[in-house]
């Protein structure tokens, strides 16, 4: 394959499939989760369908935004790199999110060539500092809402968007096994903690003391 064609972004069928089938499974993962009634003991269909609206823009977004941030500086470093979805992983994800918890690896961004330490770090790195943009993008549409009064949806988008792009941010800089932060890590352990202590923070923080 020469230079050119590496460094080109471009998509197979079977990518787009598999970036789609992740995208609808693991929005309505969440969607389940978020819309289970703990009075009743079971799930309220209005409220997933709701749900599942606004996990497509807000969840679905942030995956797609994360996997595809590799897949670009991967191939800056003229990797090819390729999005898999893992089918029993995006199983598992559903068969969780139906008995109140979820467990979710939908897939990843597998590259080959030959790459330093440096180039490695920044391709994993690139997926979580995108789930950082991606929150403070959603925390405008708050400061929209709450400025101009704005249509209550746009709250509740950038309530859960930036709920789960800093959940993103934070779970993927942990430093174990597959995680990007042990890539990130293993690269630079300064660039480690500059990025994941903010990330935990803040997600801790709008998960407990904002309570979104």
């Amino acid at each position: 394959m020469s230079y050119a064609q590496r460094s080109t972004l471009s998509f197979s069928t079977r990518e787009l499939l598999d970036l789609a089938a992740a995208w609808i499974v693991l929005s309505v993962a969440f969607a389940l989760l978020l819309s289970r009634e703990p009075a009743i003991g079971g799930i309220d269909p209005t409220e997933l369908v709701r749900m599942t609206g606004l996990s497509v823009v807000t969840v679905g977004v942030g995956f797609l935004s994360h996997e595809l941030a590799h897949k670009v500086v991967a191939i800056r470093f003229d990797q090819i790199a390729v999005f898999k979805a893992d089918y029993s992983m995006l199983f598992i994800a559903l068969l969780s999110a139906m008995v109140g918890f979820l467990f979710a690896a939908p897939g990843a961004v597998y590259h080959r060539g030959r790459l330093t330490a440096r180039q490695n770090g920044l391709i994993a790195l690139a997926g979580p500092l995108t789930n950082q943009a991606l929150a403070a993008v959603f925390f405008t549409l708050i400061l929209v809402h709450d400025t101009v009064g704005a249509p209550g949806i746009v709250r509740e988008i950038g309530q859960l968007g930036l709920w789960i792009n800093l959940f993103l941010a934070a779970f993927n800089m942990i430093p174990w096994g597959p995680l990007d932060g042990a890539t990130v890590k293993r690269w630079n352990t300064s660039v480690f903690v500059l990025v994941f202590v903010p990330s935990l923070l803040a997600a801790l923080y709008v998960t407990f003391v904002v309570g979104i």
